[in-house]
């Protein structure tokens, strides 16, 4: 399945992707922490049809453990979840007492053609947010399915380099690159990645976690 099919079909499942909310997850059993990142976002980020262990905030722990970064990692990730609905609770994010935010939202605004506009506003909120408490935010870029029009597409492509370009913080270009529309990487929906696109994922991820730790450790100064 190429990436233009995938788009269409994930366009076509994000009506029934919801699922109820459950309390945040972390693989943390060690004591040695150096501080708290929150993993917030939609399906992509909880995890749908994997196990806890298998979605990307745990690998992401698991792997900066192992290379000397000891943080935990907090799945904040609600499925079918728009960026309206992460703002609504981003005051509930800051009690999880975040040292580092990674924001994956927008994807179920676009697919339903809410306004980029709108979209844009709504994470420029959460980022400006986050940020006036002194929380490091590393921004996942997404895309568009192409069946919205060229007009539409580009527009939302155009949010999140221009949030992280005018709030400062660090982008992840394209959140689901090398999975997306690979077949052996997503689960049979076409849509949601599977344990090895999960992987795949925390992997492309990485450096930009780590550019959010250097500059959180930076500006603390320790």
């Amino acid at each position: 399945m190429n990436r233009n099919i995938w788009l269409v079909v994930i366009a076509a499942a994000a009506v029934f992707a919801c699922e109820p909310a459950e309390k945040p997850a972390s693989t943390a059993g060690q004591t040695d922490t150096r501080g708290t990142i929150a993993a917030v976002g939609d399906s992509l980020t909880a995890g749908m049809g994997v196990s806890e262990t298998e979605a990307y905030p745990a690998l992401l722990e698991e792997k900066l453990r192992r290379n000397g970064h000891p943080y935990r990692v907090i799945n904040a990730g609600i499925s079918g979840e728009t960026s309206s609905g992460a703002l609504s609770r981003i005051q509930w994010v800051l009690t999880l007492e975040p040292d580092i935010v990674i924001l994956e939202t927008g994807a179920n605004d676009g697919l339903r053609g809410i306004d980029p506009g709108l979209v844009r506003k709504n994470i420029e909120q959460i980022v400006r947010i986050l940020k006036s408490k002194n929380v490091e935010v590393v921004l996942a870029g997404m895309r568009m399915v192409e069946n919205m029009g060229p007009e539409y597409t580009a527009a939302f492509a155009g949010i999140y380099p221009a949030v992280a370009r005018d709030q400062g913080v660090v982008l992840i270009p394209f959140f689901l690159e090398g999975v997306a529309g690979n077949p052996r990487y997503n689960q049979p929906d076409g849509i949601h990645p599977n344990p090895e696109g999960y992987r795949i994922i925390t992997d492309g991820i990485y450096p930009y976690v780590l550019e959010a730790i250097e500059r959180r450790t930076k500006g603390s100064g320790s």
